[in-house]
């Protein structure tokens, strides 16, 4: 039986999530000049207690046959250090998928040697070749292009996967053609993009036009077709959603299809839902974006009671005003409160520049490069 907050939404919070965030550390040894995290410059580790709280969630759910993913991010993860960390994952149930989100330039043998013995995947944050790289700074706003290179070129050495994430400024089918061979020189697996955003403390999203990012994401889609060695993120969203379509998902049946939670939990156990970019930013009304603290309260007791909670069931009536309106809702699942927040001023709102820049280009994208 749904609470009455959910009525009033029409939309639910699904209480085993397929993905939890973990902030190990709040601090990034880069100055990303798009960055949107707060508290980068300090180190705010994640005490021992935090780490072992989320574990054991998630290792009562695999006893029900449930596993999570755990995604270390929200800070650069390998500034903690390897024996840090070591420590953080020494507790977690064997098996368990961990992917680190990484600017890579810190990486080394030690690192490969962690990466290894606990199976990390890992995900590159860069965007392009050098022209293209030019926001992500150090401290002192040199261009950290070269330590990067420096990272990957030992991932590569040591022979362990990886993926890259690219954010966009300026799209062009240009830019499109640089950012998808550079992928193919660095030997990644996967490519994921996403367009710069206004968000956190970064207030200057990408001013482009929702037809040049349509145009770009028709010309990568069409550079994957002509060589397809590197997957591409974007474009197996769109193909998982029309595989949807094609099973007989309809618009009206997403409505009753419960919200991700992606329980996102800061270095101090606070535990931010539905999108990880809340994490450590409050509202003005609502007070700091969290559920709870997993010090306090099992993780899966407040996903049970996170209807509840106000600013919860306001980003839950925007999903359900997404899922009602829009036709694109099917790819994204209406959700994003963090974009709808730092663009709109409100959690339920519904289309945002982010959502047209990424959501929609890329379907209409696709649709541009079909043959």
């Amino acid at each position: 039986m749904r609470s009455a907050s959910e009525e009033e939404s029409g939309a639910t919070l699904g209480m085993r999530p397929s993905l939890m965030v973990m902030q190990p550390t709040t601090l990034c040894n880069l100055d990303c000049r798009y960055c949107y995290l707060p508290d980068r410059e300090k180190r705010l580790d994640m005490p021992a207690a935090v780490n072992r709280a989320a574990a054991e969630a998630a290792a009562r759910w695999s006893d029900s046959g449930h596993r999570v993913e755990v995604l270390w991010h929200a800070g650069e993860p390998l500034t903690l250090g390897v024996r840090k960390f070591e420590e953080l994952l020494s507790v977690w149930l064997p098996g368990t998928v961990h992917r680190f989100q990484t600017n890579a330039t810190l990486i080394d043998d030690a690192w490969c040697d962690l990466f290894d013995r606990y199976r990390v995947q890992i995900s590159v944050s860069v965007d392009g070749p050098e022209a293209m790289n030019l926001g992500r700074v150090t401290r002192a706003g040199a261009p950290a292009g070269r330590r990067i290179a420096a990272g990957i070129a030992v991932l590569v050495r040591r022979r362990i996967p990886f993926d890259v994430l690219s954010v966009l400024r300026d799209p062009s089918p240009e830019a499109a053609r640089s950012i998808y061979a550079h992928a193919c020189d660095l030997g990644a697996e996967q490519l994921g993009i996403l367009p710069e955003e206004a968000k956190g403390s970064h207030r200057a999203p990408s001013r482009a036009t929702r037809s040049e990012w349509v145009a770009f994401f028709a010309e990568l889609f069409a550079q994957w077709r002509a060589n397809p060695v590197v997957r591409l993120r974007e474009l197996e969203s769109v193909a998982n959603c029309y595989d949807a379509v094609r099973s007989g998902i309809t618009a009206a049946g997403i409505l009753d299809i419960p919200v991700e939670p992606i329980p996102t939990i800061s270095y101090d156990g606070e535990v931010a839902v539905m999108s990880p970019d809340l994490a450590g930013f409050g509202h003005p009304r609502h007070g700091l974006f969290t559920i709870g603290n997993v010090l306090k309260h099992p993780l899966e007791d407040l996903l049970t009671r996170a209807g509840a909670v106000e600013w919860v069931r306001e980003a839950l009536a925007g999903v359900d005003a997404c899922r009602r309106k829009c036709r694109y809702a099917a790819v994204c699942g209406g959700s994003w409160p963090a974009n709808k927040y730092f663009e709109l001023g409100r959690l339920d709102g519904t289309e945002t520049s982010y959502c047209r820049n990424l959501h929609q280009a890329k379907i209409e994208g696709a649709l541009l490069c079909r043959p």
